[in-house]
C-alpha cells in the first residue's frame, strides 16, 4: 500500500512533471484568457446592439407622442405583444400606468436617465399559476413633454442564458484541460523517469562492481539518448583505465622488482667483503641503479601530467622540420656507434610551421629514434657477412610530409617489429613483450609519445615496414624482418599558414642535451627531455 505514494509523490516532485506541468498550465491560462476576451467582444456587441435598438425605438415612440398622448397610446398598445422580445409601459405624472406589457416602471431605470438592467415577471394572457420565471431586461426611459413617463425594453434573458451556458463551457473547458494537462504531465514525466531510472540502475550496478553493465539505448535519438551513448563512452573509458592499471601494476611488480632486487644482492654482496674497491664499484653500481628508478617514475609523472594538461599555454610556433632535423643531427653519432645508419628525408617547399610545445615534441621524436636504434641494430650482421639485405636492417629512415591535412612524423626501422595484435598494447605504459624482456627499458617510450600526440590532439599509428609508400620520399629496403615503423601525426588545426623559413622561433626547434634525472615537479608542458643518446633505461617500449 505504500508503493503507490511513493512513486505518486516521486512522480510529483519530478523536473519533468513540473516542467510539464508548467507548460499545460500556461496552455490553459492562454486558452481561457483568448475565450474571455472573445466572450468580452462579444458580449459588448450584442449589448450594442441591444441598446442601439432600443434608441431607435424611442426616437420613433418619441416622435408618435408629439401628436399627442392618444397617438402614443396606440403607438405603445400595438407593440406590447405579450411573448414578444419588446417591453413597454406609459405611465403618466402621478404614476398610473396607461399602457403596456410591463406592470411597473422598474426602480434601476428610474434611478438611472441612461438605462439599466432589470429583472421583471412577464404578463401572461392565463395568469393562473404556476407564475412564470423573472427574466432579466434592460430598458430605458422617455419623458414626454406632457409630464407622461415611457420606458422602452428588451428581453435580454435568452443572452443572459447563452453567457452563462458560455461561462459553464469555460470553466468546464478549464477543468477538463487542466486534467489532460496533469495526465499529459504524469505520462511524460513516467517515460522520462523510466529512462531516468534505467540510467540510475546502470550507474548503481557499475558502482556495486558491475563493470559490464551499460546505459541502455532505445535508438530515438533524442537527448536521453545521447547522454546514455555518452555514459556508455565512459563508462568503457573507465573499464579501459582500470585495464591499464591492472596491467601498469602487474608490469611494474614484474619490471621493478628485479632492478630492486638486483641493486640489494649488489649492496649485500659488497658488505660480504672488506675490499673498500669493491666496497666502491658496488655504491657506484648502486647509484646508478637508483638514478634508473628515479628516471623510471620521472617519466610515469610526466606521462600523468601530460594526460592532464592543455596544449594552449605553451604553444609556439616550431618549424617541425628543422625540430626533426635536429634529432637527426643530435642521433647519428649513436646510431653509427650502434652500428646503425639514420637517413632523413626532410620535406621540400617551405618551412612546416606548427603550433606546438616545441620540447614536448622534440622529446616524443627523440624517444622514438631512440628506440629505433636499440630495435634496428637487434639482428645486426657480423663485420664479416657480405648480406647486403640483412645489413639494411641497420637503416633507419625518418621523414616529414604533410598528408590529408595533417603534419606527419614517420620513423621506421628493419627490426623484428611488432605483431598487429599487440601494436594496442605497446601504446601503454609498462607494457613490454616477453620477447624484448632482455631488453633495457620500461616499457614507457611509446607511451609517452602518445601521450604527446593526444595533448596535440593527434595520434600515433603502428605498422610494419613493408614497402617505399609507407615513408613519402624513402625508399625501404626489404629484409627478413618486418620492422616497425612509427607514425606521429598532428593535425592541420596546428598548421601555422604563410609562414616562410625566416620566421620560425629557431630556439623552440633546437636540441640539446639534457638531464636524465630531471625534477619531477617541472611543468610538463616545459619538461626536459628524458631519454637521450645513450640512455637505455627511460623512455622505450620494448618490443617482440
Amino acid at each position: 500500500m505504500t508503493e503507490l505514494p511513493r512513486r505518486v509523490s516521486g512522480l510529483l516532485a519530478s523536473s519533468a512533471f513540473r516542467l510539464a506541468a508548467i507548460s499545460a498550465a500556461a496552455f490553459v491560462l492562454l486558452a481561457s484568457g483568448l475565450v474571455a476576451i472573445v466572450f468580452w467582444q462579444a458580449n459588448a456587441v450584442l449589448t450594442d446592439q441591444v441598446v442601439a435598438t432600443l434608441s431607435a425605438e424611442a426616437d420613433a415612440l418619441r416622435t408618435e407622442g408629439r401628436s399627442g398622448r392618444a397617438g402614443l397610446l396606440d403607438a405603445v398598445a400595438a407593440r406590447s405583444r405579450p411573448e414578444g422580445p419588446g417591453l413597454y409601459v406609459l405611465v403618466d405624472s402621478t404614476g398610473r400606468k396607461l399602457a403596456g406589457n410591463l406592470s411597473r416602471v422598474p426602480p434601476e431605470v428610474l434611478s438611472d436617465t441612461t438605462g439599466g438592467v432589470f429583472r421583471y415577471r412577464p404578463v401572461t394572457v392565463n395568469a393562473s399559476p404556476p407564475m412564470p420565471p423573472e427574466r432579466l431586461a434592460v430598458a430605458m426611459q422617455i419623458v414626454m413633454p406632457d409630464g407622461d413617463r415611457l420606458v422602452v425594453g428588451r428581453d435580454i434573458e435568452d443572452q443572459r442564458r447563452y453567457a452563462d451556458g458560455v461561462k459553464r463551457l469555460v470553466i468546464a473547458g478549464f477543468v477538463a484541460l487542466s486534467l489532460i494537462g496533469i495526465g499529459v504531465a504524469a505520462m511524460i514525466s513516467r517515460l522520462v523517469l523510466k529512462r531516468i531510472e534505467a540510467i540510475n540502475s546502470a550507474a548503481r550496478q557499475v558502482m556495486a562492481g558491475d563493470f559490464a553493465r551499460r546505459v541502455p539505448v532505445d535508438g530515438s535519438g533524442d537527448e536521453l539518448d545521447g547522454l546514455a551513448v555518452n555514459l556508455n563512452a565512459m563508462l568503457e573509458r573507465i573499464v579501459e583505465l582500470m585495464a591499464g592499471m591492472r596491467e601498469v601494476s602487474d608490469n611494474i611488480a614484474h619490471d621493478l622488482k628485479t632492478p630492486l632486487n638486483r641493486l640489494r644482492n649488489r649492496v649485500e654482496g659488497a658488505l660480504r667483503h672488506d675490499d673498500s674497491v669493491a666496497h666502491k664499484e658496488a655504491l657506484e653500481r648502486t647509484i646508478e641503479e637508483a638514478d634508473e628508478l628515479i628516471r623510471t617514475f620521472n617519466a610515469l609523472l610526466l606521462i600523468a601530467r601530460l594526460e592532464a594538461s592543455t596544449i594552449d599555454d605553451s604553444a609556439t610556433d616550431v618549424d617541425l622540420g628543422k625540430l626533426v632535423a635536429g634529432v637527426v643531427e643530435f642521433y647519428a653519432p649513436v646510431a653509427e656507434e650502434a652500428g646503425a645508419r639514420l637517413d632523413f628525408a626532410p620535406m621540400s617547399g617551405p618551412a612546416l610551421l606548427l603550433r606546438v610545445n616545441g620540447q614536448l615534441l622534440q622529446q616524443a621524436v627523440a624517444n622514438l629514434v631512440d628506440n629505433a636504434i636499440k630495435y634496428a641494430t637487434v639482428a645486426r650482421p657480423s663485420a664479416a657477412s657480405s648480406d647486403t639485405t640483412a645489413a639494411s636492417s641497420g637503416v633507419i629512415r625518418v621523414a616529414l610530409a604533410v598528408e590529408h591535412d595533417e603534419a606527419l612524423i614517420t620513423v621506421a626501422d628493419r627490426g623484428p617489429g611488432i605483431p598487429a595484435a599487440d601494436r594496442e598494447r605497446a601504446l601503454r605504459r609498462f607494457v613490454r613483450l616477453d620477447a624484448s624482456r632482455t631488453q633495457p627499458g620500461t616499457g614507457l617510450g611509446l607511451s609517452l609519445v602518445a601521450a604527446v600526440a593526444r595533448l596535440h590532439g593527434g595520434r600515433v599509428v603502428l605498422s610494419n615496414t613493408i614497402s617505399e609508400t609507407e615513408i613519402p620520399g624513402i625508399k625501404t629496403p626489404r629484409t627478413n624482418m618486418p620492422g616497425l615503423t612509427v607514425r606521429l601525426a598532428l593535425p592541420g588545426t596546428l598548421l601555422v599558414r604563410g609562414a616562410a623559413a625566416s620566421d620560425v622561433q629557431a630556439e623552440a626547434a633546437s636540441v640539446g642535451t639534457v638531464a636524465l634525472d630531471a625534477s619531477p615537479t617541472t611543468d610538463v608542458r616545459n619538461a626536459d627531455m628524458i631519454s637521450v643518446a645513450g640512455a637505455h633505461g627511460v623512455g622505450h617500449n620494448a618490443r617482440a
